[in-house]
């Protein structure tokens, strides 16, 4: 049956045997090589890289603690406190540290005036329980109510816009309670008056009142 066949091939064909065998091992390899070609290119499913958490950032570092430094601030303390006297605090203290550090205020003493919790401003004077001391008063100076070098009812001197109470600011020609408010907001806000036209951004003081408390005021 097989020599029929190899005879039925070649009759029919022309081709030898080995030859036909060497075709259908081709064409196989080629169905093989079309078969891993089309498996191999098929569409596959690709995964959506998964997005790295972002790391935390560092917190800021806190902002450096006032007196930490090494800068210090010298104040005089007088009036009604146990143990009055130059103190020496660190630079960013308030009143009430400042108060603190001399012992406390006496028993009974009205402190309404004073605001504790203003910035210490370096070779001020606080005054507790009884007006600042005055500064002479310079030559030409008109006190208000008086004439120059003063007088009965007015001021010894120019009054210190970093400690003076409501009650001193009120007493100033054309200020008022009102007023007084403001300029101790402004003394707080900013932790004192280095000059005198400061005074000018305190709200409600124009150029005119400012002329008038120029010569009464000092810083």
């Amino acid at each position: 049956m097989g020599e029929r066949a190899r005879l039925w091939a070649q009759l029919r064909c022309g081709i030898e045997p080995k030859t036909l065998a060497a075709v259908a091992a081709v064409l196989l390899a080629v169905c093989v090589f079309a078969v891993h070609h089309f498996w191999t290119g098929r569409p596959q499913t690709v995964r959506a890289p998964v997005a790295d958490a972002p790391s935390p950032r560092p917190a800021p570092a806190p902002p450096p603690v006032a007196g930490r430094t090494g800068q210090r601030v010298v104040v005089d303390i007088v009036g009604k406190v146990r143990t009055p006297g130059v103190r020496r605090l660190p630079a960013g203290s308030r009143v009430a540290d400042a108060l603190r550090a001399a012992g406390g205020v006496r028993e009974g003493t009205d402190t309404s005036g004073l605001n504790r919790a203003r910035v210490l401003t370096d070779g001020e004077q606080i005054a507790v329980g009884k007006p600042p001391a005055a500064a002479p008063a310079s030559p030409g100076a008109v006190a208000p109510g008086g004439t120059a070098g003063g007088s009965a009812g007015g001021p010894a001197g120019p009054v210190s816009l970093n400690s003076a109470t409501a009650t001193q600011l009120d007493a100033l020609p054309g200020v008022g309670p009102v007023l007084a408010q403001h300029i101790l907001d402004y003394r707080t806000q900013h932790g004192g008056f280095t000059s005198i036209d400061e005074l000018r951004r305190v709200n409600g003081i124009g150029a005119r009142r400012f002329a008038d408390l120029r010569p009464l005021v000092q810083p």
